[in-house]
């Protein structure tokens, strides 16, 4: 239903699993599309925790914040379009604390969706490049603090070609 052919970061999350012994992950995903597929593919995991910040109502429909999966481990979290920026750094970053709350993660991958921010035509959040690397440098201080520092970022939508490049210099850079 969704825009990927495959859930790239639900395989990874398989993958850092059975490869390299690292049983508990932590999925942050705030592009502003559902992560519907991710969802289906690591919400019957116990240890892999997915966080989905995502327009509500939109496109593929999913993602209702009662959805939470069979084992209490999704949190979705379904947002208006329009708001301050701060609204959906502060509610994405609620989510990961709700998420991480009894759960020390052994990697965090995100989805890195730039059609979230405020340029972009497909959606109607309003973040600027300076909340992603907000958000990032939020991401990559936890993956510290938590687990060795392991953090994978995936591409995932962004429509707007000059901000999308923009946000993902900006992006790296702050990974760095």
């Amino acid at each position: 239903m969704g825009f990927c052919l495959f859930g790239n970061v639900a395989v990874a999350a398989h993958y850092a699993r059975s490869a390299h012994s690292l049983q508990r992950v932590l999925i942050v995903d705030w592009d502003v599309h559902h992560g519907n597929g991710t969802q289906a593919l690591v919400e019957h995991e116990p240890d892999i925790h997915f966080v989905s910040m995502h327009q509500w109502p939109w496109y593929p429909g999913t993602g209702a914040a009662s959805d939470t999966g069979p084992h209490g481990t999704v949190w979705n979290i379904p947002m208006p379009p329009g708001l301050a920026a701060e609204r959906y750094v502060e509610a994405l970053e609620r989510g990961v604390d709700a998420a991480t709350q009894r759960f020390v993660p052994d990697i965090i991958l995100l989805s890195a969706g730039f059609d979230s921010l405020a340029s972009d035509p497909l959606g109607g959040f309003t973040l600027e490049v300076d909340h992603i690397v907000q958000l990032t440098r939020s991401l990559v201080e936890r993956a510290i603090s938590s687990c060795g520092g392991r953090m994978v970022s995936a591409l995932e939508g962004g429509y707007a070609p000059d901000a999308l490049g923009e946000a993902c210099v900006a992006h790296l850079s702050a990974l760095a």
